[in-house]
Parts: structure tokens; C-alpha cells; sequence
């Protein structure tokens, strides 16, 4: 038996979404949503899934434009409200209610959005590695790589190739930064690895409307319980905003 089921759900829009889902469905525990990153998928989450699995339902969606969902065929629509329109057909879809969330980077953001936009889905919140300022540095880093395929002809490739762009990663085995690497590249139908996400992406981030002010998101969450993690070596959270956040928020 498989340690996840791989299901699909259509968006509003008709696109066919894909998520993982571990554990039992009918588990009493309190589910988990696990929101990955701009450019990531549910596969960055598989060894944390399969612990918390062991009491727990867990889901793990791939936004559209990654993974094995649906690319959008107007760029236009990457945008964190139709996220969150797809969130809530996922949470339809399974009758997850209510859900414990884990959200890196993007994936907070979107937590954050949640707890003002559908805040009777959240039973409490994880985030990790972003808040409600975002740096000027980690902005630009994201947008100089998601917009250009890096293909590779083979694994071996594709790792080295993650190392250079991600240098801090605390992976400490050739067999992690493969693993890694899997989680972030696919093979095309041309034999050859291609990034895993639509490289479109970066269109609607740069023509779009600017962001908007974060921190009212942020203070949303008041009434769940919340953790954050910083990196200590990021780039798109800094140790002062992280301070304004515990400030802000007692008992965060």
C-alpha cells in the first residue's frame, strides 16, 4: 500500500488540481494543510507528512502551474486569490474544515490570507520562514530563477545545479540533494530534466498589482495558535521583522 493517496479535484475554473493525502481520513485529530513555496510542490513535504500521518489526515496540494496540476493557460491567474479559491475546493472537496496549516514562504503568505479571508477554516497556523514584510533581496532572488527553464540532462546534473542556487540548504548527502532535486525538476517528454512549475509564473508577479500591506493578515491570526521559524540565514524574512512579529503578537 502506497504511504499517500495521489487524488485530483477541478478548480473553479475546470482545471484538474493534484494533492497527496496521508493518513486516515476519518482520523479524529485535526487535519493538516501543507502550502508549499512560490515555485514547490507537495513532494517537499512527503518525510514531515508521513509523521504527522501517523494520527492525523494530511494534505498536500500542488498549486496550479506546479507539479502535476494543471498549468493556467492565462498567466494573469497566478495569483494568491485564486489560490485561495483552490484552497477552498480542496477543503470542500475532502471535507477538511478545518485545518491545521503549514505554510512556507508563499505557502504562509497564503495562512495569513486565509485567517482574513476564511479564518473559520483555521484551527491554528505554521509559519514558516515568512512574515508579513517580505525583503527587497529574497523578492529579487525568487523572480531572477523562477522565469527561465534550467533543463539538465541528468539527476547528477540537476543536483549540482540546485546546490549553486540554493547554497544554504542543509542537506548533507548526495542522496538528499537528489532527492531534492526530484522535487524540482521533471522529466519532459524530450528525455531532458525542466523546473517543475510553469515558468509563466513570474509574469503575473511582475505585471501585477502591487502587494498589499501584510501585517493586517498577519494580526487575523490572532486567534489561533501560531508558531513561526525563521532561517537563520534568510533572505525573505529578516530578524527584525520576526522580532516585530513576536512583538505584535503575545504568545506567538
Amino acid at each position: 500500500m502506497s504511504d499517500f493517496r495521489e487524488c485530483r479535484y477541478t478548480a473553479q475554473d475546470g482545471l484538474s488540481l493534484y494533492y497527496r493525502d496521508y493518513g486516515d481520513a476519518d482520523a479524529p485529530a485535526t487535519p493538516v494543510l501543507c502550502l508549499a513555496g512560490l515555485t514547490r510542490n507537495a513532494r517537499d513535504f512527503h518525510r514531515l507528512a508521513l509523521r504527522l500521518a501517523a494520527g492525523r489526515r494530511v494534505l498536500c496540494p500542488d498549486y496550479r502551474g506546479r507539479g502535476r496540476s494543471d498549468y493556467d493557460p492565462d498567466s494573469a491567474n497566478y495569483r494568491p486569490e485564486t489560490y485561495l479559491n483552490d484552497i477552498r475546493h480542496l477543503l470542500a472537496a475532502t471535507g477538511a474544515h478545518r485545518v491545521v496549516v503549514i505554510g512556507t514562504s508563499m505557502g504562509g503568505l497564503l495562512a495569513m490570507a486565509m485567517g482574513a479571508a476564511m479564518p473559520t477554516a483555521l484551527a491554528g497556523v505554521i509559519l514558516n520562514d515568512v512574515g508579513p514584510e517580505v525583503e527587497a533581496s529574497g523578492i529579487e532572488r525568487i523572480l531572477a530563477y523562477i522565469g527561465a527553464d534550467r533543463p539538465h540532462p541528468d539527476w547528477d546534473s540537476a543536483a549540482a545545479d540546485l546546490k549553486t542556487m540554493f547554497p544554504h540548504l542543509s542537506l548533507s548527502s548526495d542522496d538528499e540533494w537528489r532527492a531534492a532535486a526530484r522535487a524540482t525538476w521533471r522529466e519532459g517528454a524530450d528525455g531532458t530534466l525542466h523546473v517543475d512549475w510553469d515558468v509563466k509564473l513570474v509574469e503575473a508577479l511582475r505585471n501585477g498589482p502591487p502587494p498589499p500591506d501584510l501585517w493586517p493578515m498577519f494580526r487575523s491570526l490572532a486567534p489561533f495558535p501560531t508558531l513561526a521559524i525563521r532561517g537563520a540565514l534568510s533572505d525573505v524574512l529578516s530578524a527584525a521583522t520576526f522580532e516585530k512579529m513576536a512583538a505584535m503578537r503575545p504568545g506567538l
